[in-house]
């Protein structure tokens, strides 16, 4: 695989728009992550999904990415308002892969944008995303015992809120190459074997969801190495950072963020070897979000104390600059 020609940013600023997690009396602040501060009766909310906004700076340039929408479209308008961020700002959409908890907020985040232009244009912003996010798709959880549909990302409804569906199978590049998407995600980790409960429909047969659309975002920090942000991580999370070591061409990586896709009984066996596998890659920081599980969430802050960051909805992160 060739090293893709990613440029080097300042900094970085991640802004969790959704995550599983709230905590209003968290407000202290570092030179690494601000929590909000707002009074209440006003408050965040927090769902099982995930919504994090990018901003990159390289000297005068500045670009704004959004990655995943959440699962309600009022929860995430919500959070969005109360952090005063400006959403007409946001050049490109990427989807971290077709899963609900990541898209339903989707059409309404493109009609809110819509409404604030003028009437009768529509946003036209790019959705980056794998050819297999719109793939038909369903839970086979035992306990259940039969498949449950799940919602089905449907490319015409994205259009006609304005939405530019770009499918790439492969690594991205958008913010004039300072922000990359992964593409396919090599799977080389034998422990991180996907989520065998997960279904699609594919060539008209339902399979396990080999999640080929799974992928994350890697930024180039100068003087600071990778920041690789992760969706689900269905591929595995220790699959994806070593996924974007080799496509940016460095080891150094400075923080992993997102959900590591390690909550429930089924994922157990494998919290300790992720673990184990994330010490080697030895980030700076560590953000598990949604999906990761309270047990795993409170097993890296046991076992990477200096490391772990605790994450809630509507921190910002601060990457780069002089840090």
């Amino acid at each position: 695989m060739n090293e893709l020609n990613i440029r080097e940013a300042d900094r970085l600023e991640i802004t969790v728009f959704m995550d599983n997690y709230t905590d209003m009396l968290l407000v202290e602040s570092t030179g690494v992550y601000k929590r909000p501060q707002i009074p209440l009766p006003q408050i965040l909310l927090a769902e099982h999904g995930l919504s994090c906004l990018i901003k990159v700076y390289e000297g005068a340039e500045e670009h704004t990415v959004l990655m995943d929408a959440a699962v309600t479209p009022a929860c995430l308008l919500n959070n969005i308002e109360l952090l005063k961020a400006d959403p007409g700002s946001i050049e490109a959409f990427v989807l971290s892969h077709g899963h609900p908890d990541h898209f339903l907020g989707l059409a309404g985040l493109f009609k809110l944008i819509s409404e604030k232009r003028d009437k009768g244009t529509t946003p036209g912003i790019p959705l980056i995303l794998h050819p297999d996010a719109f793939l038909e798709r369903r839970l086979n959880i035992p306990a259940i015992g039969r498949p449950v549909p799940i919602p089905v990302l449907n490319e015409d409804i994205m259009k006609e809120t304005g939405a530019v569906p770009v499918k790439s199978e492969k690594a991205f590049s958008i913010a004039n190459g300072l922000i990359h998407t992964t593409g396919e995600i090599e799977r080389k980790i034998p422990f991180e074997k996907g989520f065998p409960w997960a279904e699609a429909k594919v060539d008209g047969n339902w399979i396990t969801d080999p999640f080929r659309d799974d992928q994350g975002l890697v930024i180039k920090l100068k003087g600071k190495g990778l920041v690789v942000i992760s969706g689900c991580a269905h591929a595995g999370i220790i699959n994806t950072v070593e996924h974007a070591k080799k496509i940016a061409g460095t080891d150094k990586v400075h923080a992993v963020l997102g959900g590591f896709h390690l909550t429930g009984q089924l994922f157990d066996p494998i919290i300790q070897p992720t673990i184990d596998e994330m010490k080697r890659i030895n980030p700076d920081y560590v953000v598990p979000m949604h999906c990761t599980g309270w047990k795993a969430i409170n097993r890296f802050a046991e076992e990477m104390p200096g490391k772990f960051l605790l994450n809630t909805v509507g921190t910002t992160y601060l990457f780069g600059g002089n840090l």
